[in-house]
């Protein structure tokens, strides 16, 4: 199965393209925006399915959705496209399948789940996991809900800093930095504090 995946993060394009070949998909092109990915529908490889980010330069929201399937048509390609993306809204997953998208996929779902959504897109099945149509809360309010403290420690993260620059920054303890990643964590449904800095970046902190 040849996999087209295009997103602008680089460890998170990076760490899905290795997993996806880890779990034998036979090809995995990985690129950093729309215009490569479309540059690639229109290419001579012929791919079973492109994921591609939902907020990564060029889409334009859902309008890059819909170039890339126009791009399949002119290459006469019936080619699911799938969104994928780190913040998960009930209302963009529902938007995302009406205008065409094979399925929305958050990125917080488990490896094997992920290997599995790809797979059920790929044979031609629509994929949206049934957590994220029943979620009500959009990131953006639970954002606003937290702490000054923990915005500030999320901001570090979105940075890049390591927990020790944080705490100097902020003039706390490294310990207590360590906490806020914690509950910022759990309050944003997050895995890690580099998942936290994804949703955050995907929702528009930098």
């Amino acid at each position: 199965m040849r996999v087209l995946l295009a997103d602008d993060h680089d460890l998170v394009r990076e760490t899905l393209a290795a997993f996806l070949l880890a779990e034998g998909f036979a090809e995995v092109r990985a690129v950093p925006d729309l215009d490569a990915a479309l540059e690639a529908i229109a290419g001579d490889t012929v791919f079973d399915i492109v994921l591609l980010d939902y907020t990564m330069p060029g889409m334009n929201g859902l309008d890059g959705l819909a170039r890339a399937l126009a791009a399949a048509r002119a290459a006469k390609l019936d080619l699911p496209i799938a969104i994928i993306s780190g913040t998960t809204h009930r209302d963009l997953a529902e938007a995302a399948l009406a205008a065409g998208a094979a399925g929305f996929v958050p990125k917080t779902l488990a490896s094997r789940a992920m290997v599995a959504a790809v797979q059920t897109m790929a044979s031609g099945e629509i994929f949206a996991p049934i957590s994220l149509l029943m979620q009500e809360a959009p990131v953006d309010q639970v954002l606003a809900g937290l702490t000054r403290r923990e915005t500030d420690v999320l901001k570090g993260i979105c940075e890049g800093k390591s927990n020790k620059e944080i705490a100097r920054d902020l003039d706390l303890q490294e310990v207590t930095v360590k906490l806020h990643v914690k509950t910022l964590s759990r309050k944003l449904g997050a895995k890690n504090r580099t998942h936290a800095a994804m949703i955050a970046r995907d929702s528009g902190m930098h």
